[in-house]
């Protein structure tokens, strides 16, 4: 007779060394940093984990809701470890990098209601405002 009791180590990322030095170097950095940057301060630090690794691991704490990611400029996709718990945005400054979290309600009761309008559920939303901070600002000022 088959078991149709589902597998409960199913959808789980098995843990190893390499995935908890990842984590503890997301835990320890409070910039965005990228994949690679991520990997270089992994190895600068002793820790033997490879990119592919680092790659995986973001892509399911991303998936987990436990980190964040934003597009550089450039394109290039950039992680961290977020302190504000739940859905949030950014305001991210295109010099230095700076970050500022933020809870948006006026934002949430918009997208709620485009998407009502449109007939769409279930949906999903990133809002990424950039600009120069007081900062950079100044500094381009003076």
């Amino acid at each position: 007779m088959t078991s149709t009791a589902p597998d409960p180590r199913a959808g789980r990322v098995r843990a190893t060394r390499q995935k908890a030095a990842v984590d503890r170097a997301l835990d320890e950095l409070e910039d965005f940093v990228s994949a690679q940057e991520l990997h270089a301060h992994l190895k600068d630090a002793g820790e033997r984990v490879s990119l592919a690794t680092v790659y995986r691991t973001l892509q399911q704490q991303l998936e987990d809701g436990t980190v964040d990611v934003l597009r550089r400029e450039d394109g290039e996709s950039v992680y961290r470890r977020c302190a504000a718990q739940g859905h949030h945005h950014h305001l991210v400054c295109r010099s230095c990098g700076a970050t500022v979290e933020l809870t948006a309600p006026p934002v949430e009761r918009w997208a709620a209601a485009v998407a009502a309008v449109h007939g769409f559920t279930a949906t999903d939303h990133t809002v990424e405002i950039t600009g120069l901070c007081a900062a950079c600002t100044a500094a381009a000022a003076g």
